[in-house]
């Protein structure tokens, strides 16, 4: 895990954190950094999980078809770690990840919704059941498996975000976000996550969101009005969930 954030950064356990991750399909995921976290002395933790290719190709094989849930136990392993070693609280731990990562952030979220005070879930694949039968998805079984074979229905029924959301935990706060024209990870997922989710928990108090960006696919080639407009709204939703206050002394600080 890579952990980047001010040196003035305190161990406080007080600290704003997002945890990225990603978790598939051999990508390797690297750090980098917000100026826009930093001015509000955020601290940014990208968590190497297996499923991905940062460590080989049994690395990589440890995280797929029937040990997928190693994807979802190394991330939540991370935040425990950042929790006890004083960077932060499960209330100003934010998770976010998009694509396959939005199945690891929507995934962790219903393993282990304590843990968390934010979710972001970026156009994420969270119907395991029918992923295959819409655009690019057929091609991801090689990672997920095939949803009309029995044995690997058994493993993707453990973990398919939209069909294991708990309706005993209260959740953090939620905010799913997809293009209305993605032909790769289809808006359908994100709509039916957060309706079953607003649907089991419509008194949940923390908010349960969805930010669709029209004209839009799965992220690139977005207008720079558009990135702004996102950014925007990203940011300004995480600093009300996390309590988290701009600073204008990044000129100053030092990483």
């Amino acid at each position: 895990m890579f952990i980047i954030s001010r040196k003035d950064t305190p161990l406080d356990g007080a600290n704003p954190t997002i945890l990225y991750g990603y978790g598939g399909f051999n990508i390797s995921i690297l750090p980098s950094f917000s100026v826009t976290w930093l001015h509000m002395k955020g601290v940014v933790a990208v968590a190497n999980t297996r499923g991905g290719g940062e460590y080989g190709e049994k690395w990589y094989n440890e995280g797929r078809l029937g040990k997928k849930q190693n994807v979802f136990d190394d991330f939540q392993w991370a935040a425990k770690w950042l929790i006890a070693n004083n960077y932060t609280t499960p209330k100003k731990l934010a998770i976010s990840g998009a694509s396959n990562g939005g199945l690891l952030v929507c995934a962790c979220l219903n393993q282990a919704p304590e843990l968390f005070g934010l979710g972001m879930a970026g156009v994420g694949v969270l119907d395991m059941y029918r992923f295959h039968k819409f655009t690019a998805g057929s091609a991801w079984t090689s990672d997920y498996g095939n949803p009309d074979k029995a044995e690997d229905f058994a493993v993707l029924e453990q973990y398919s975000p939209v069909h294991n959301v708990q309706t005993d935990k209260p959740y953090p706060a939620v905010l799913a976000s997809t293009g209305d024209h993605d032909d790769r990870v289809p808006p359908l997922h994100s709509y039916k996550y957060i309706a079953t989710l607003q649907h089991v928990a419509p008194q949940n108090p923390q908010p349960l969101m969805i930010r669709v960006e029209t004209k839009a696919g799965h992220g690139a080639g977005k207008s720079t009005q558009q990135k702004i407009e996102e950014a925007t709204e990203t940011y300004a939703f995480l600093g009300k969930v996390l309590e988290v206050e701009w600073v204008d002394d990044v000129a100053a600080c030092k990483l």
